[in-house]
């Protein structure tokens, strides 16, 4: 819901905050005093077209924030998503505009395009008589509303029939994936087959082409590493190399090894120093060997590489890669190869579900029908309570599709439906998006949401004309709508009626005062007391005049004593 209005600079406005509350909040003041740019400032923080005109005069720039409380409202997590800002409870919405025409846009703190904020506010509120943020003028919110108002049976059809067109969907793509005309396939299977052969005659090893750039590098110097390990070879192996002068020397300490432990000691590390050279020497042998006996070639290692990097190429950077490929067109050519069975067992249980999904379409678009007609019945009712004895409502629905027509594109069956409004006795029906706003408009709303509130998903509804035309009893119903549909729906509702400001929870006066040759438009909330001075000045009456007063009283009794009922 609404929680927090703050306007800067738009017309009569300088500064003000609104604070609202759930339930029902009315706006009332003098004629002229400013309420209907209250109106303008939210739609223009909504996303309204923005004019400078707006502005107040002698300022550079208005500036609008609000405030939303978003902790219960899961339509709107979507939005979050699409627009990467992370979800709180709390929404705040600014947005400044200046006298060159430029502008600025924030979601919590996030700058946003218009198009999105407009994608945020549609989940938020409805202004009755501005189209713009008018939720149901959109056809397929329409269908919507009828698909709740049918409770559980309107929903277990909906959630059997999006099981079934899942599996249908899953089955077209199965089909497409087959490939297209005989032509198609088998110019597609030619290609596999080669891609096959060319990866499959290259007989890839796993880690094959890290162990030949190892040999590469050994063979590139070969000779340097030979050179080096005979030269190793013959230091240890050759007459007076390591080994000689390591046995010489064992030997010699040897022959005092039993004088001493100390002289023992040191015969064993000579004797440990002559093993380990003795093993060395035959390790540069072993090496030196491998060489002489390599099956090796340069070129034939090089004409391998150079297989491998273009395999590489084509089919995936590395083996495993290589080899997922080689399986994804191996089951590709078996899909192609036995198109003809497959295809056929796909498009049995293609038909199978359609026929499925039309008998359940069926079902449900009978009952849209039956709950549209009910529907509509409620709403006239509603009409004639609020003295539209002559208006007319209808809710249209298309005519069903045979099975050989439908189209099968969508989990939500296939009705189209629109509502039809005419005010008064003469004119036709036209749809709800042609009708002109304006307090008949308001009312037809207001008898909509007497019928939905529980089950809506606009957490604000602000109604600017429901007045027009109204008084006396009827004024009485329109309060106690307000106050039923209230209980479940924020409602910010600007009036001149005391029977509607009677039934308020907040009260909020718009006043207008000259100050230093200024005009400046300021809101108050009023208190108790306030609350019966406003509601008699609505009557007519003096401040002053007890009966006016007592009369006053007795509409907030009667209406406290309405909302206790409900």
């Amino acid at each position: 819901m609404l929680e927090k209005l703050t306007i800067k600079n738009i017309a009569l406005i300088d500064s003000v905050q609104i604070d609202f509350t759930s339930g029902l909040n009315i706006l009332s003041g003098e004629t002229g005093a400013g309420k209907s740019v209250i109106i303008e400032s939210l739609n223009f923080v909504l996303g309204a077209k923005a004019d400078k005109t707006l502005i107040r005069s002698g300022e550079s720039e208005c500036f609008v924030k609000a405030e939303f409380n978003v902790s219960e409202n899961q339509t709107i997590d979507e939005v979050f998503d699409e627009a990467d800002i992370e979800k709180e409870d709390v929404l705040i919405i600014t947005r400044k505009f200046s006298t060159d025409g430029k502008s600025s846009i924030k979601v919590n703190g996030n700058t946003v395009t218009l198009s999105m904020l407009k994608k945020f506010t549609a989940s938020l509120v409805d202004v009755h008589g501005q189209s713009e943020h008018f939720h149901l003028l959109k056809v397929a919110n329409q269908l919507n509303l009828i698909d709740k108002f049918g409770g559980d049976e309107i929903d277990h059809c909906k959630r059997e029939i999006k099981a079934d067109f899942s599996e249908y969907k899953s089955i077209k793509e199965q089909l497409n994936k087959l490939g297209g005309d005989e032509g198609q396939r088998q110019i597609r299977l030619d290609v596999i087959k080669y891609q096959i052969n060319e990866i499959e005659s290259c007989d890839l090893k796993d880690g094959e082409e890290e162990e030949l750039l190892e040999i590469r590098d050994k063979l590139k110097f070969q000779e340097k590493i030979i050179s080096a390990l005979s030269s190793l070879k013959s230091a240890i192996s050759d007459e007076g190399g390591a080994s000689d002068v390591l046995s010489n020397a064992s030997r010699v300490i040897l022959s005092i090894s039993d004088l001493g432990k100390e002289y023992s000691e040191l015969s064993e590390r000579l004797d440990s120093a002559y093993s380990e050279i003795s093993d060395i020497a035959d390790s540069a042998n072993s090496l030196l060997e491998e060489f002489e006996y390599s099956e090796y070639n340069p070129d034939q290692i090089e004409d391998r590489l150079s297989l491998i990097k273009n395999i590489k190429k084509k089919y995936g950077s590395d083996f495993n890669q290589i080899q997922e490929f080689l399986a994804s067109i191996k089951e590709e050519q078996n899909r192609l190869e036995n198109f003809d069975d497959l295809a056929k067992s796909l498009n049995d249980k293609k038909q199978e579900l359609e026929n499925v999904l039309y008998k359940k379409y069926t079902i449900l678009s009978n009952a849209r029908r039956k709950y549209s007609k009910e529907f509509s019945q409620n709403v006239l009712e509603e009409l004639h309570e609020l003295g539209m004895s002559k208006a007319k409502f209808e809710i249209v629905i298309s005519d069903s599709p045979s099975i050989s027509e439908c189209a099968f594109d969508s989990a939500n069956g296939f009705d189209n439906l629109e509502f039809f409004f005419s005010a008064n006795l003469g004119e036709p029906l036209k749809p709800l998006s042609a009708v002109i706003s304006g307090g008949e408009m308001s009312r037809f709303m207001l008898s909509i949401k007497a019928q939905t509130a529980k089950y809506n998903d606009i957490s604000t509804f602000i109604f600017d004309e429901i007045d027009a035309g109204i008084s006396g009893m009827i004024a009485k119903v329109v309060a106690e709508k307000f106050a039923r549909i209230s209980k479940d729906t924020q409602i910010i509702a600007i009036t001149h009626l005391p029977q509607i400001s009677a039934m308020a929870d907040n009260n909020l006066l718009i006043v207008k005062t000259e100050n230093e040759s200024k005009t400046v438009t300021t809101v108050k909330r009023l208190s108790s007391e306030e609350k019966i001075d406003e509601i008699t000045r609505l009557i007519g009456g003096e401040k002053q005049s007890e009966s006016a007063r007592v009369h006053s009283k007795e509409l907030i009794d009667t209406a406290e004593k309405f909302k206790k009922s409900i």
